[in-house]
């Protein structure tokens, strides 16, 4: 049987390895191109991790819509608001300073990026340093903000998810127009050796 199904540890060897793939491929694996994001100068990130998560969003929909998936195949964590809100500031912090976070930081380490083993040392070790020192002080503040009423906006705040995923298309959207907008600030006006330069290489010259 193909390793797609409960076995989990084949299938999610393979499903990393071909993300991997993706992301250097895409330039992701680039630390420089990382932190451009956080300059406003490059959307590249934004765009295309939106653009999956959206399109995952409307495939679950429309599989279980259909009846090719149950309601309650895909596991969805408890929503821990302060968890994920430190989480996410140390992983930003993280992300903004070396250039990765833990995926691409394993992609450029396959690369023979040297820069990207640090950062993985480093990732290593702040979760073993973490691990000794969980306990119930840290449990409770991890703990405060749980949102008692669901775990998906749908279950929590009665959204429906249709309005839901429609929200997220106008997001989406957004994403694309106002990234493009600060893409093109940031490059500045095009001066008249770079037109030049652009035309020369349109027709060979």
């Amino acid at each position: 049987m193909f390793p797609f199904n409960d076995a989990g540890v084949i299938s999610g060897l393979l499903c990393g390895v071909l993300f991997g793939f993706v992301l250097e491929n895409a330039g992701f694996g680039s630390p420089c191109k990382l932190t451009a994001q956080f300059q406003l100068r490059d959307w590249s990130v934004f765009k295309v991790m939106f653009t999956a998560i959206v399109v995952t969003a409307l495939g679950l929909f429309g599989l279980r819509a259909v009846g090719l998936m149950q309601a309650d195949a895909v596991f969805v964590p408890a929503a821990l608001l302060m968890a994920a809100a430190v989480g996410g500031a140390f992983v930003g912090a993280g992300f903004a300073i070396g250039g990765y976070c833990p995926g691409t930081s394993v992609v450029g380490l396959f690369s023979g990026r040297l820069d990207a083993l640090v950062f993985l040392l480093g990732l290593l070790l702040g979760t073993v340093v973490f691990a000794g020192l969980y306990g119930p002080a840290i449990e409770a503040i991890m703990a405060m903000g749980e949102v008692q009423a669901g775990d998906t906006f749908t279950e929590a705040y009665g959204i429906p998810e249709v309005a839901m995923l429609a929200l997220l298309m106008v997001a989406l959207v957004a994403v694309f127009y106002f990234g493009s907008w600060f893409e093109r600030r940031s490059a500045g006006p095009v001066t008249a050796e770079q037109a030049v330069a652009g035309a020369g290489s349109q027709t060979g010259v």
